[in-house]
């Protein structure tokens, strides 16, 4: 196949807004591939040369490439630089100016020659990269190098996500849907796009069938859904376990003793790898006796002072580049393990919670990685969550060192001593409870009612966060006209259509240096035109647009019907929206499909409203 093609598909995709006109020009563009290419392409199609846990990273910045193009293209660079600003696009300007190069590269020979650029290392080597850039894109013509600066820059965004390449795939097998359950069951196991195109291209459904958990390579984490309150817990799932619900980075824990060096892997929610950022837990997991284990838990950042646990917002200060040791030493980390989904080749997928809880404390308590004096395994499997008793281990320095820990379990029978160990925990100043049935198997990549959380009781309103994507910013006035921004666009995502669909716009809870932080960021991700996989009604278009990236935290009064917003909207029911929204801070831990869902919101709508009659 020619990159030439996949460059042509592009340019078509991007004209498209039904989903269904994207995913068959995709399944056209994967039918007519090599097994190895559609590798490439699913990647490619995500603007990345990898799985998003192995990252991509160029590391030129805009500015060099505009200075490029203004040389190959024989332009005054000002005048450049000033058309890319005016449109937003330095693809559309490459468009506008047009390249004359006339090489015909492979989609492999291309891939190639992006993974030779990436790989350049040492000294000088973003001016070694842009080199290598600057002789390719001299090479190919002005639709090619469109394409191969946004990649390279980062800026692709063709307005569709994971989920509309499985479709795809699934038109390519069996020219329907009807292959997409088993292609998604593999990649919830398997959270590699790429190698779930290259199976299904070379091996088909069978294929698919077969794919299992590989140590290494994230699984796609189960979600909870929320309800209400403890006795709605008890009455649709009966007896339950419940675990406290720590405010921290849920980490998936991969350790792989088979080589000649133990190798460790901890992904966030959103699969990125953040092995680097916790040298002080790599050694606390070196202790456990196992050959290869995959297990779950929350890394939360505490006060060396007192032993207690800091909000997320300092947790999230871990998550750095540089200076790590320094960041170890200043905000230690506890990580509290709640499940075990992979011990020694055996998958505790379809195992019961009980099962897998089980499995966790018989190889944490065998270790001794809980410390006597801080919590013991009781005949009842109970082990106690919580920081200060950390503290009492070197009472007299005050000093604590980084531990792991099982999280904390109760059984219950009765909604309302569910509701008391509950408010037990709020007190103790954590987030709620993770209700889960007993007999509940991990379900990757889902969300249902074998977990449920907690957070807090409702009494006719919204006493909870929303987690919401922003979708572009509006320029505001008065005092803000000189930040550039004065409230953004929020949506929520819609997995049945893999779109987002607008339910706020929120201007209040952040500070002056927030707004300008905020700013920033999205004019990373500020694109030209509302993005297809966007859906908002023309009165609330922002002024400026972005792809939909950054995962905030908000909270809100209420949720009313709307006319405007298009979050569960309908030709025959009105859409749904937040009243008097409020910032309460960024989740870097999230994608933005880990977003608050329409049916979440509306379930959300329903139980207040029914509290309310």
């Amino acid at each position: 196949m020619k990159f030439a093609q996949v460059a042509h598909s592009f340019s078509v995709i991007e004209s498209l807004s039904s989903r269904l006109e994207i995913t068959a020009e995709l399944a056209k563009l994967f039918t007519a591939c090599s097994c190895q290419e559609a590798e490439i392409l699913a990647y490619l199609c995500l603007g990345s040369l990898r799985a998003p846990y192995k990252g991509t990273q160029f590391n030129i910045a805009q500015k060099s490439v505009m200075s490029m193009m203004s040389d190959i293209l024989g332009v005054d660079h000002a005048h450049f630089v000033g058309h890319v600003n005016t449109c937003g696009d330095i693809s559309a300007s490459i468009a506008q100016y047009g390249i004359s190069g006339t090489s015909d590269y492979s989609l492999e020979e291309m891939y190639e020659r992006l993974i030779i650029i990436e790989a350049i290392e040492g000294e000088g080597a973003q001016g070694k990269r842009c080199q290598q850039l600057l002789a390719l894109l001299q090479e190919i013509p002005s639709l090619q190098a469109q394409y191969i600066v946004r990649i390279v820059l980062g800026t692709l965004r063709l307005n569709f996500l994971d989920m509309t390449l499985l479709d795809a795939l699934s038109y390519m097998l069996v020219g329907n849907k009807k292959a997409r359950v088993t292609l998604e069951d593999a990649y919830n196991v398997c959270a590699d796009i790429g190698r779930i195109a290259f199976i299904a291209k070379s091996e088909g459904v069978e294929g698919l069938q077969k794919v299992s958990i590989e140590v290494g390579i994230p699984i796609r984490p189960a979600a909870a859904e929320r309800m209400s309150s403890a006795q709605d817990i008890i009455d649709k799932i009966g007896y339950s376990c419940a675990q406290p619900k720590i405010d921290g980075f849920r980490l998936q824990i991969h350790i792989d003793r088979r080589g000649k060096q133990p190798q460790y892997a901890f992904f966030s929610r959103n699969l990125i790898d953040m092995s680097a950022l916790f040298p002080d837990i790599v050694a606390e997991l070196g202790s456990i006796d196992v050959e290869t284990l995959i297990v779950e838990g929350e890394a939360v950042a505490y006060n060396q002072e007192t032993g207690e646990f800091l909000p997320f917002q300092e947790t999230v200060k871990r998550k750095r580049k540089h200076d790590i040791a320094a960041a170890a030493e200043a905000l230690p980390i506890q990580l509290f393990l709640f499940d075990c989904l992979y011990k020694n080749g055996v998958s505790f997928l379809e195992q019961t919670h009980e099962q897998r809880r089980a499995a966790l404390l018989s190889f944490v308590v065998d270790t001794k990685i809980l410390t006597d004096g801080i919590a013991e395994a009781k005949a009842n499997a109970k082990i106690f969550v919580d920081a200060l008793e950390a503290a009492k281990v070197k009472e007299e320095t005050r000093e604590i060192t980084p531990h792991v820990f099982v999280i904390a379990e109760e059984c219950f029978g009765e909604g309302l001593s569910l509701e008391k160990y509950f408010w037990e925990n709020i007190q103790n100043g954590l987030e709620g409870l993770v209700v889960k049935r007993p007999d509940s198997v991990y379900t990757p990549g889902k969300r249902n009612f074998g977990w449920i959380k907690l957070k807090r009781q409702e009494s006719g309103s919204l006493d909870d966060t929303i987690d919401i994507v922003i979708l572009g910013y509006y320029y505001g006035q008065g005092k803000r006209a000189a930040f550039g921004i004065g409230s953004f666009l929020g949506g929520i995502y819609n997995k049945h259509t893999d779109t987002f669909e607008t339910i706020a716009k929120v201007g209040t809870g952040m500070t002056d240096d927030e707004l300008r932080t905020l700013k920033t960021m999205l004019d990373g991700v500020a694109v030209g035109e509302k993005p297809h996989n966007v859906t908002c009604a023309k009165e609330l278009y922002p002024d400026v647009w972005c792809t939909p990236t950054y995962v905030c935290s908000v909270r809100a009064d209420n949720i009313t019907r709307s006319p405007l917003h298009a979050a569960g909207k309908s030709a025959d029911e009105l859409g749904y929206a937040l009243r008097f929204p409020r910032f309460m801070g960024h989740r870097p831990d999230k994608l933005a499909v880990d977003a608050t869902d329409t049916d979440e919101i509306i379930e959300f709508y329903k139980r207040i409203t029914l509290v309310q009659k």
